[in-house]
């Protein structure tokens, strides 16, 4: 007789951590609070100053103009250690395509290494 109370102190714990299950899982995932988002607002201001002269919604007015398709989407995704603009948009037979903004051109031309001679064997 004794174990039915241990029987239903098990089922009440495993319904505690059934119920508290969905709870911490929705707490993981809320916003960051105070501090951080200030940071992360001034951050997301100085990146999208002037140094990318591409901005998303030129980027969807290339792609609209190109495609003749309805735009669904953009966003600017990490890419290649930069960020690029990716445009999601319906083509005319109704499928759903990426199209990624080309990457800025450099302002200025890359110099050669020094070193690179050594590393091309016997090309000049």
């Amino acid at each position: 007789m004794s174990s039915a109370p241990f029987h239903r102190r098990i089922a009440l714990a495993t319904c505690v951590v059934l119920a508290a299950a969905p709870l911490s899982s929705a707490l993981a995932q809320q916003p960051p609070r105070g501090d951080q988002v200030r940071a992360e607002m001034m951050e997301r201001g100085e990146r999208g100053g002037r140094g990318d002269e591409r901005s998303l919604s030129d980027a969807v007015r290339r792609v609209q103009r190109t495609t003749g398709g309805h735009i669904l989407g953009a966003e600017r995704v990490p890419f290649d250690g930069r960020d690029i603009n990716r445009v999601k948009y319906m083509d005319d037979r109704g499928r759903v395509r990426y199209m990624d903004d080309p990457a800025p051109s450099r302002s200025q031309p890359r110099t050669p290494r020094s070193d690179m001679s050594s590393l091309r064997g016997d090309n000049p």
